[in-house]
């Protein structure tokens, strides 16, 4: 299929090119020149020249972009997809968004023949380079089914999952969200907790990790990252930042009360007033360690 594909940033970069891998003709674009140029060496894709560029003759357009602002500017902006994209095209926004411009969007596509859907990724850069996402979509059916080919060269079919209608993916991908950021800042609280009573880390990682309050935190992301003190950026602070924030405005909404997921929105808000939004969202539990002075050193700590 002809794909126009916009948005060549860590995630993006690997799925453009598991696309094109799969046989398709990809016109991938990015405000950044030489990233375009550097995507365009891969065998089944073509340096395009603008948004506009990508879209034009393409039969499905895919964006992979920080967030709601930038999203709603390609698509309804000057020289953007509104006025691109041909009739019966399907546009797929693979960032993590707002439920509510999606189905705006959606209503406002529609009327230029073109079907949308919301399908946000999960597994990170490490899961966007393996080809293993997580695949979050919504809008309707049929629509899936057709772009479904596509999917499949992101993520395994096992991993794909219509969850309704349009909106449907950026709801569970923020419920997602919040819920994992909530584990990491609970499970800073419990260990700081357990050494300034004065047990010593490793015990509390070895006997929590086997007990009933482990978490995948503790036994696989903690070990790689917190515990060896490395933030390198796999999903920036940034993106978790904004994920939580649209998801307490999703509750606001709502009515729905979130009182575990507002504490973790103050701490994400923290974050990026410290300037840690290029660090991975696992920063967050320096604030922790800031605030008891113990911090979660555990060099030798093992992936379970």
């Amino acid at each position: 299929m002809k794909i126009g594909f916009i948005g060549l940033g860590r995630m993006g970069n690997h799925m453009a090119r598991h696309i094109a891998e799969g046989g398709h003709e990809v016109a991938a674009f990015d405000v950044r020149p030489e990233v375009v140029q550097e995507m365009a060496k891969t065998p089944n894709v073509r340096a395009a020249t603008s948004v506009a560029d990508a879209a034009r003759d393409a039969e499905i357009v895919f964006t992979s972009l920080p967030g709601p602002k930038e999203v709603e500017e390609v698509v309804t902006g000057e020289g953007g997809l509104f006025s691109a994209m041909k009739q019966g095209s399907v546009y797929v926004d693979l960032s993590s968004n707002s439920p509510s411009l999606m189905r705006r969007l959606e209503g406002e596509l529609k009327g230029q023949g073109v079907d949308m859907l919301d399908a946000p990724v999960s597994g990170g850069v490490t899961g966007a380079e393996a080809g293993t996402l997580s695949v979050m979509i919504g809008g309707d059916k049929a629509v899936f089914e057709r772009v479904k080919p596509v999917l499949l060269n992101i993520g395994p079919d096992e991993k794909l999952f219509h969850c309704g209608d349009i909106g449907s993916g950026d709801i569970v991908k923020l419920c997602n969200n919040i819920s994992g950021i909530s584990g990491a800042i609970m499970m800073a609280e419990v260990l700081t907790l357990g050494m300034k009573a004065g047990v010593d880390l490793k015990t509390l990682a070895d006997v929590i990790g086997v007990s009933t309050g482990t978490t995948r935190w503790l036994t696989a992301n903690f070990p790689r990252g917190v515990f060896k003190r490395n933030f390198a950026p796999a999903f920036a602070a940034s993106l978790s930042a904004k994920d939580t924030r649209l998801a307490i405005e999703l509750a606001h909404e709502l009515g729905v009360p979130m009182d575990m997921g507002e504490v973790a929105h103050s701490e994400m808000q923290q974050v990026m007033e410290k300037g840690w939004g290029d660090l991975n969202f696992d920063v967050v539990v320096r604030i922790q360690e800031e605030r008891t002075g113990q911090v979660l050193d555990l060099p030798d700590a093992q992936v379970r």
